[in-house]
């Protein structure tokens, strides 16, 4: 019996409850953490790497990602796309600095109504986005790594430099969190998916992609950056007219929140159901003209949420 993809993910929690190092890490929340892991996704037949044993709001995850696209660093443009993942790090930052307990509904609405607001607390540094699309150069130029990496498909996709990254140290003490999916890397191969022989000619390529995420909150950021990753996979493939190979995750420190150890038993009592298929409905003009409409997943079929708090 074929083993279920999602197993990789479950074994790996399973690990670290039974056999994390216990520490106390930078939110004061503590961990059960280890150094190094691997898991490997064949996406070549539409599969979606969506965890099934609790339901991951994947929309949000995609949305997360074409964000990032758009260079964007404030958490203005999520929330009016109704996503709160980066609400947190402003939040408290504001209510250090206001000594106020302002709620997070109220603080999220201010942020909407209020553009001014907006530009002074909803901003989170030169994260992501910045660094993948608008990197500052020594030299005084910006550099679009992205497209870079795109162009180098198109023209040498054998070459063994086509990644991005966002670790920029300059900049690291100006984000309000330091990467964590950090590097990208793509790799393109010819593959036969009957096991026929076949030509040169006739062999489609095929856009494998390995993300290094040098720390990783597995209950809930894992199974976002998975998403976030094969989206963008997806995007990537379809913009060089290539199909989609493996997704390859390798994590740096990997770790359960203390205050996850109960949801992840939970978690872990039950069984992963077949992963859904991801298509793209239209083939947009270039990788900053998707749209989430664009995204159609099929046959996601996951258990109930399971409730988690982030450790900021």
């Amino acid at each position: 019996m074929k083993t279920q993809p999602e197993q990789q993910y479950l074994d790996l929690m399973d690990q670290l409850l039974r056999n994390g190092d216990e520490r106390i890490d930078r939110t004061g929340v503590g961990t059960r953490s280890t150094l190094g892991a691997m898991m490997r996704f064949d996406l070549s037949d539409g599969s979606f790497p969506v965890i099934t044993t609790k339901k991951v709001f994947w929309k949000a995850a995609v949305k997360e990602m074409l964000w990032f696209l758009t260079g964007g660093t404030n958490i203005r443009d999520l929330l009016q796309e109704n996503v709160r993942i980066w609400t947190d790090w402003p939040l408290a930052k504001y209510r250090k600095a206001a000594g106020s307990d302002i709620s997070q509904e109220s603080f999220e609405a201010r942020i909407l109504e209020d553009e001014a607001f907006a530009a002074e607390w909803g901003e989170l540094g030169p994260v992501y986005g910045k660094q993948w699309r608008r990197w500052a150069g020594a030299d005084g130029r910006e550099y679009d790594q992205v497209a870079e990496v795109i162009a180098t498909l198109k023209s040498n996709p054998t070459s063994r430099r086509m990644l991005f990254h966002a670790w920029n140290v300059p900049e690291l003490p100006q984000m309000a969190l330091h990467p964590c999916h950090m590097v990208y890397q793509f790799h393109v191969s010819s593959r036969r998916h009957d096991g026929a022989a076949q030509s040169a000619d006739d062999r489609k390529q095929h856009l494998s992609m390995a993300i290094y995420q040098r720390s990783c909150d597995v209950m809930l950021g894992l199974p976002f950056n998975l998403v976030g990753g094969a989206a963008l996979q997806a995007m990537v493939a379809q913009q060089v007219g290539m199909e989609v190979g493996d997704l390859v995750w390798m994590g740096g420190d990997v770790h359960l929140y203390l205050n996850h150890l109960d949801p992840a038993r939970e978690q872990l009592s039950r069984t992963p159901r077949p992963m859904p298929k991801l298509r793209l409905k239209r083939r947009a003009t270039s990788i900053d003209d998707y749209h989430i409409d664009d995204f159609e997943v099929e046959g996601y079929d996951p258990y109930p949420a399971i409730k988690a708090d982030v450790a900021v």
